[in-house]
């Protein structure tokens, strides 16, 4: 199978799989606001994916971790984050005391937008270092991270009691920090796990463009 081939498939398994798991997340969601908010970012990066597809393709690994954070968006939003039946059955076989899957929407937090930074940054050349740019990826991930926080906070602020289900602390009292820490570890194993291979895969995008 030729390249063209080959990447119009994926365009289009993804394209499919992305619109299927969208769809069933907006059935009879537990709560309609929390679905919204959950769920616009991946719908906002979706836009952005297809909008660069031809001026900025990305790497094959990069979009496939990209429909993976959205479907953990997709599902939390249709749950809500503090009530996804798997992690529900998990913190009761654990005695966890509360439903993690929001750790886990964090970890994606910090993992899938580190291969993001990651990628720009060496395709366009804006660090000749391997140690800065494992730096600035970092730093980017904490920022995002933060920002995400300060947006939790200003829509409760706005919305009030409408935003509980949004924010998922779960009366956790320490829930931004360590919603921060699981994006800082999400990061740092991106970086650890994949660099290798993710360097592999720009390396044959650059050369093909």
């Amino acid at each position: 199978m030729g390249n063209l081939k080959r990447n119009k498939l994926i365009k289009t398994l993804w394209i499919l799989v992305y619109l299927a798991v969208l769809i069933w997340s907006g059935i009879q969601p537990k709560d309609q606001f929390t679905w919204f908010l959950e769920v616009v970012p991946a719908m906002i990066g979706a836009i952005l994916l297809l909008v660069t597809y031809h001026s900025f393709r990305l790497t094959p690994m990069l979009y496939f971790f990209i429909l993976l954070h959205c479907i953990v968006l997709m599902v939390g939003g249709h749950y809500t984050y503090a009530e996804v039946p798997l992690f529900d059955w998990i913190s009761d076989t654990l005695d966890m005391g509360r439903n993690n899957y929001d750790k886990l929407g964090h970890f994606m937090q910090g993992f899938v937008p580190a291969l993001l930074a990651r990628e720009i940054l060496i395709r366009k050349n804006v660090l000749n270092s391997e140690a800065w740019l494992k730096l600035f990826v970092v730093s980017i991930c904490l920022a995002l991270s933060a920002f995400y926080e300060l947006m939790e906070w200003w829509v409760a602020l706005a919305t009030g009691g409408d935003a509980e289900s949004f924010l998922g602390t779960q009366g956790y009292v320490w829930d931004t920090q360590s919603d921060m820490m699981l994006a800082l570890i999400g990061a740092i194993a991106c970086l650890l796990l994949l660099s290798k291979r993710h360097n592999y895969q720009i390396q044959d995008i650059m050369l093909t463009r």
